[in-house]
């Protein structure tokens, strides 16, 4: 039978067919195969054994979180408590672009701002959605339904940013647990445990563990460069440029001309370097 994996609790697999969910184990096979299974995978599997024999080829996948086949992104952005951050959103925007996903922009808890806060940040959320990027409040909730509709939609972001909050918004019956943010801290607590699959708003959405930080340290200087859509709009004279210490840098100059957010360039020049180190 075929199914896909919704779940993972050490090596036990929640494998859903047809509206049922068989706990089955892999085969030993797949750690001499070097293959580890993943939430998102579509499986093959005996129903009788309660054993995965096959993962079926992948659309794409993550290490971390470990989740395979995803359509979209859902970065949950906290805009207060914990504060916003560009450089983690331009981190989930790096991955997402490597791993040809597409994001969503999906900020949570607008209401904690302050009038200059708010100005400052949505101002910061307009440029995102200039230069291309779709960007949603977590209010929104026909937006959102309207984007997990026929997907596979992973919903990843910092600790306490909401994910899981706003799973219980899409579908009450989840009662999935929240938590409060640790005021010592200035961060949320972990609440989601293990990374699950569920069947929501007619899609698939997977609920993550938060995480604040992500390993760019493998990926090509290049790709680095692409990600920042903004700057093709800013041909330099060299096709080589890394936007760096060039002379006559298109990109240097619109950031100057505040054509491009000083904060992504910021970003950039950072994701570059620790590239070196």
């Amino acid at each position: 039978m075929q199914g896909i994996i919704t779940e993972i609790n050490s090596n036990l697999y929640t494998v859903e067919n047809g509206g049922k969910k068989y706990f089955c184990k892999a085969r030993g096979v797949f750690r001499k195969r070097h293959i580890e299974p993943k939430v998102g995978d579509i499986c093959l599997f005996s129903k009788e054994d309660l054993l995965i024999t096959d993962i079926l080829p992948r659309k794409n996948s993550l290490d971390r979180p470990k989740v395979s086949n995803i359509d979209k992104v859902f970065i949950i952005t906290s805009l207060k408590s914990p504060d916003f951050s560009t450089n983690l959103l331009d981190k989930f925007l790096l991955i997402s672009y490597v791993n040809e996903i597409k994001p969503v922009i999906c900020y949570t808890k607008s209401d904690l701002l302050n009038d200059n806060e708010k100005r400052e940040i949505f101002d910061i959320l307009s440029y995102y959605k200039e230069i291309g990027y779709k960007v949603i409040a977590n209010t929104d909730l026909e937006s959102i339904s309207d984007e997990v509709k026929g997907c596979t939609v992973c919903f990843t972001g910092q600790t306490g940013a909401g994910k899981s909050t706003l799973l219980n918004k899409l579908d009450p019956n989840l009662k999935l647990k929240t938590d409060d943010i640790s005021k010592a801290l200035g961060r949320g607590k972990h609440t989601t445990r293990l990374t699950s699959l569920y069947f929501v708003a007619n899609g698939y959405i997977l609920d993550t563990p938060g995480f604040s930080d992500i390993d760019i340290s493998k990926i090509k200087d290049e790709d680095i460069r692409a990600s920042f859509i903004e700057f093709r709009k800013y041909p330099c004279i060299y096709k080589d440029c890394t936007h760096t210490n060039e002379d006559e840098c298109k990109v240097k100059e619109a950031v100057k001309n505040k054509n491009i957010l000083e904060s992504r360039y910021k970003d950039y020049l950072q994701f570059i370097e620790r590239r070196k180190k």
